[in-house]
């Protein structure tokens, strides 16, 4: 794909200044960016490596002085670099609808029109799959499960029974939906598992990364709300719920019957414990531990996770720790050094009366 500049700022929709003749085959970051590359400004630090940038044009939001190449001037940088972005994609083969000869599909299954089912895809009784949705190699859906339309499920994801999948759902690859949670009683010397007789619900426009796991309920349903995204690598217990347009990075984790509100943001690696409620907006740092509730709108970070002013607070006193520590020897030497007997009972005495409770107001009053 390459395009002129002027052909790109129309497809766009974008207000083209400087010269509209250059070339553009890709999209690309300002620091390697070369005279066949369109780049972007979304961030005021990177403006002067911007003006260095040898770029073929830029995305911007506002006019830029003394910057030569082309600009394609914008509202929302964020949004347009993402059309960009598809205009070039890799052209790859698009998934051919029907049934591939490998796959298995059982008699009783639903299908909508223009299902793609890829090689070696094993399909139960009971499954509905809804229009356009595309099924790639070698997954398994487990009988009874439900899948809307428009939804991608990427190669060797399975599906466990009994599970309902929305509307324009993305799956990437390896992810496992319906797993029987991590649920153990201990009876008669032996961890004996109880049974998760629940479901998974996940809501439209939900997207899932690779190598993710989201396990079935006990009892009830594990949902995750509509427009909510998950990174690579994260886990998510029985009986959780998660609300609409979550955040979820990499590695992080949910343990079971906790509840996040919409638009919650969770960190890479962050650890939410079982049975606590996580409100609306919440932000949690990458690596915080959350053991307890937290309401609304809150940055939290560290574990177990405090808010984010405290802990950088705290982390501030931890980095001066050694010169803290280095003084104190130097004022206990000095002390040692100088200080007579009776300066020493003094001192001691002092630091007696600091350290006792105070007393209260009736007793200063006797």
């Amino acid at each position: 794909m390459e395009l002129t500049v002027k052909e790109l700022a129309n497809r766009l929709g974008a207000e083209l200044i400087g010269e509209g003749t250059g070339v553009i085959r890709s999209v690309g970051p300002v620091g390697s960016a070369d005279q066949a590359t369109l780049t972007f400004l979304a961030n005021e630090k990177y403006l002067a490596e911007l003006k260095k940038s040898r770029c073929g044009a830029a995305i911007v939001n506002k006019a830029i002085e003394g910057f030569s190449q082309p600009q394609l001037l914008v509202k929302n940088v964020n949004a347009v670099l993402i059309d960009a972005l598809k205009i070039f994609a890799p052209k790859l083969r698009p998934a051919v609808p029907g049934v591939d000869s490998t796959a298995k599909v059982a008699a009783g299954v639903k299908m909508g029109k223009n299902v793609s089912i890829g090689a070696c895809v094993v399909i139960e009784d009971g499954v509905e799959i809804g229009d356009d949705t595309i099924i790639a190699a070698g997954c398994k859906i487990g009988q009874n499960t439900k899948i809307g339309r428009g939804t991608r499920l990427d190669s060797n994801i399975v599906i466990y029974h009994n599970c309902t999948i929305g509307n324009s759902v993305i799956i990437q690859a390896n992810t496992t939906i319906g797993s029987v949670g991590f649920g153990y009683s201990f009876i008669d010397g032996a961890h004996r598992l109880i049974p998760h007789n629940g479901v998974v619900v996940i809501e439209d426009y939900v997207e899932i990364g690779a190598n993710s796991c989201v396990d079935r309920a006990k009892f009830g349903e594990t949902r995750i709300g509509a427009g909510t995204k998950i990174d690579n690598l994260v886990q998510i217990a029985h009986n959780v719920i998660i609300g609409k347009c979550c955040l979820i990075a990499g590695q992080a984790g949910i343990a079971g019957s906790s509840k996040l509100g919409d638009g919650v943001v969770l960190g890479g690696q962050a650890a939410v414990v079982d049975n606590i409620e996580i409100g609306d907006g919440v932000m949690v740092g990458g690596q915080a531990g959350v053991i307890s509730s937290v309401p609304p709108g809150k940055q939290i970070l560290g574990t177990p996770a405090i808010g984010h002013k405290e802990s950088f607070r705290q982390f501030a006193c931890i980095q001066r720790l050694p010169a803290i520590i280095g003084e104190f020897k130097k004022l206990s030497a000095l002390v040692a050094a100088k200080a007579d007997g009776d300066a020493l009972k003094n001192l001691e005495e002092r630091i007696n009366k600091l350290e006792s409770p105070r007393r209260s107001r009736k007793d200063r009053k006797t």
